[in-house]
């Protein structure tokens, strides 16, 4: 399989679906919005994107299989999986606030190989692939090259559903707000991701995510430099429910931190 002419092909189906999500803004009703939990929403919008995205990825790898936030499609491919988010950030777009963006990674059995996350806002394309670089556009990224989380500038996600570990959470965002340049939260967990790889962000760290929120910003932090895992350090980073990304540089101090409260 190649990656990056696969990565490529992924990237023009994005950026359509993209003007599309873009030219929603500001045209949603409350008849186009459905509650699927206190403070978590999905629109017609949401489903339309996941649609011809999905549609657009069989094409592209006709046996893989899905994992969707929306659930267009719930079959299991032997080897290919994509993960993919339609409309990550579902709550700004609803208020027409930026940033969202799409969301989209390959797995090849257990291994990330792809990741794109496009902002049709900003127009910004954020992909890698195994073995290869991490892009902005085309342009190699990086992460950053600050080594002191007293230096860094740090993203974080609110609780909105889950509130099992708000008082941890909340001793861990003082701390934070104490020890470092600041805290950032924009309502997109792949936006946030997105930004670590291109060194705008040095950390960031949220629970109860989903695969579909995270996957993609993974490789793409990956291989631009960034190191990722669990609250604890470990692997369980996907499906586990707690996540830490790093510009690599300052992963260690951050875990400690979290540590403390977790």
């Amino acid at each position: 399989m190649n990656y990056s002419e696969i990565t490529e092909s992924v990237v023009v189906l994005t950026r359509k679906t993209g003007l599309f999500l873009k030219s929603m803004v500001g045209k949603l009703h409350e008849g186009m919005i459905e509650s699927k939990g206190q403070m978590d929403f999905v629109t017609e919008v949401d489903k339309k994107s996941e649609k011809l995205l999905l549609d657009g990825l069989l094409a592209i790898v006709p046996e893989s299989g899905f994992l969707a936030e929306e659930g267009t499609y719930s079959n299991k491919g032997a080897v290919y999986n994509w993960i993919v988010d339609p409309l990550d950030g579902t709550t700004n777009f609803i208020h027409g606030v930026s940033p969202f963006c799409i969301s989209i990674a390959l797995m090849e059995n257990e291994e990330l190989v792809i990741g794109v996350i496009f902002d049709p806002i900003q127009e910004e394309c954020f992909t890698a692939w195994k073995d290869g670089p991490s892009l902005l556009n085309g342009k190699p990224i990086h992460t950053s090259s600050r080594s002191s989380l007293s230096q860094a500038l740090v993203a974080t996600g609110f609780p909105y559903t889950d509130f099992t570990l708000i008082d941890a959470y909340m001793d861990s965002l003082r701390e934070l707000m104490e020890t470092t340049h600041g805290i950032r939260r924009l309502g997109s967990a792949a936006i946030d991701l997105a930004y670590i790889a291109c060194g705008r962000y040095d950390a960031f760290w949220e629970y109860h995510l989903k695969p579909w929120d995270v996957a993609a910003g993974t490789i793409i932090i990956q291989q631009a430099g960034g190191k990722v895992s669990d609250f604890y350090g470990g692997k369980d980073y996907l499906f586990g429910q707690t996540y830490v990304a790093t510009n690599g540089l300052i992963q260690e101090e951050f875990l400690t931190v979290l540590k403390k409260f977790f």
